[in-house]
């Protein structure tokens, strides 16, 4: 996964948006299954593994936090729970405000960060072939691309490299950044030069600072040595193994092909005008997160991941040594732990992108996963709500008290822009 997408703390109440508010919130709620998989929706089969013991999922309340981000200024909303075989689908609100059209888990949206799961996966794989090593360094393989020849692999796919966030001048400004660059197309080194215009912020390994440059980085490695696109590395190596029918990396083209939902980009003044976001190169974030995907896909993915379908069981290994984030959450090598307050921890990754907020994640054993999405973005109260989107998939009905769930840190979104605070 915009725009000082950290995180604004209050919701807009523009009469625009009320408006737009008031017409899908008038929505009859839609698109609520509890089935049995089927051929387009089967659960994804992977190493024989012992099925967590998860509460049932509360899909009402999945329901409720859907409806209460569409309050809070998300045209639409919606998540999927793949649980072991189960599938249970849940939408509000509207994928197009100019047409109306209901929101579906059938719709393609951009996933922002969770690409960097993707680009992750690649790397380690690459690891398991013999051809890349976690702890050298990115020089090695790149030379002079570096300002530091400590900074390695691994320090790069954990974001303990201290390399800046170029993202952070970018999108200082939300709206006028998004329109300076959605058709811009970059290079790699364009992108990296950006990110080197500033000096690093702490040493190789020392400390966990999220970077979108990073994983620029590891686009560059992909390229270096597979001797090929990013986008034929994701397609062979991850989207077509998996049958992912709904995934691509299309950049620098900006549409998103087949049925998919609009992202519209509140402004960072009450009375601006919310921007339709869906059409844009993404070559501001490319292997950092351009991937356009579905509810269906990103849990198909994850599940497969964490049965061990992607990798081998070592590299799985070493994606979860965890950086603490912060009380609740650790990152790994593209890779995000959150513990949620029923105790269970569960794994994937976040995804911003202007318009679109994606949760995306599975249990320990990969048997039970959710993706939730909301159409918007610039918006931290709809990103704290949607957080609450994992508690209802995994912790079933409350069983704690709301106050002790409301411990969990507020989030300040890191995906784009992490050093620009709105909260």
């Amino acid at each position: 996964m915009v725009s000082r997408m950290m995180g604004r703390g209050t919701a807009r109440s523009t009469a625009a948006l009320g408006a737009v508010l008031l017409s899908v919130l008038a929505l009859p709620a839609h698109d609520a299954i509890a089935a049995p998989a089927g051929a387009d929706d089967r659960a994804v089969s992977g190493s024989p593994a012992a099925t967590q013991d998860l509460a049932a999922p509360d899909v009402e309340g999945l329901r409720e936090v859907l409806r209460t981000a569409l309050t809070q200024g998300a045209p639409g909303a919606m998540a999927r729970i793949d649980d072991n075989g189960t599938v249970h689908k849940v939408a509000e609100g509207v994928a197009d405000r100019g047409t109306g059209r209901a929101i579906d888990n059938a719709d393609r949206f951009r996933v922002g960060s969770v690409t960097k799961s993707f680009t992750a996966v690649v790397l380690l794989q690459l690891v398991d072939e013999g051809v890349l090593a976690l702890d050298t360094s990115v020089n090695t393989y790149l030379p002079g691309l570096l300002p530091d020849d400590r900074i390695t692999v691994r320090h790069v796919l954990s974001h303990r490299s201290g390399l800046y966030d170029y993202t952070n001048d970018m999108f200082a400004n939300t709206v006028p950044g998004f329109e300076a660059v959605r058709n811009k197309v970059f290079s790699y080194q364009e992108l990296v030069d950006l990110s080197l215009k500033q000096p690093l912020g702490n040493a190789p390994g020392a400390a966990y600072s999220y970077s979108n440059t990073n994983f620029v980085v590891g686009g560059m490695l992909i390229e270096k040595l597979t001797g090929k696109s990013v986008r034929s590395a994701y397609k062979s190596r991850i989207i077509k193994p998996l049958g992912l029918k709904d995934t691509s990396y299309v950049h620098p083209t900006t549409a998103i092909a087949g049925r998919h939902t609009k992202g519209y980009l509140p402004p960072d003044v009450a009375d601006g005008t919310l921007v339709d976001s869906t059409e844009q190169t993404v070559s501001w974030a490319q292997s950092a997160g351009a991937v356009i995907s579905s509810t269906r896909d990103l849990d198909t993915f994850f599940s497969a991941l964490l049965r061990g379908r992607l990798t081998s069981a070592a590299q799985l290994e070493q994606m979860q040594q965890w950086t603490p984030v912060n009380s609740t959450q650790g990152y790994g090598l593209g890779l995000r732990r959150r513990d949620l307050s029923c105790g269970v921890s569960v794994y994937g990754h976040t995804g911003t992108v202007q318009g679109y907020y994606t949760y995306s994640f599975t249990s320990k054993d990969g048997s039970r996963s959710v993706t939730a999405l909301a159409n918007t973005s610039n918006n931290g109260t709809v990103l704290n709500t949607m957080a609450r989107t994992l508690e209802s998939a995994f912790c079933g009905k409350p069983a704690k008290a709301a106050a002790v769930r409301s411990q969990a840190p507020v989030e300040r979104y890191e995906d784009i822009a992490p050093e620009v605070a709105l909260d």
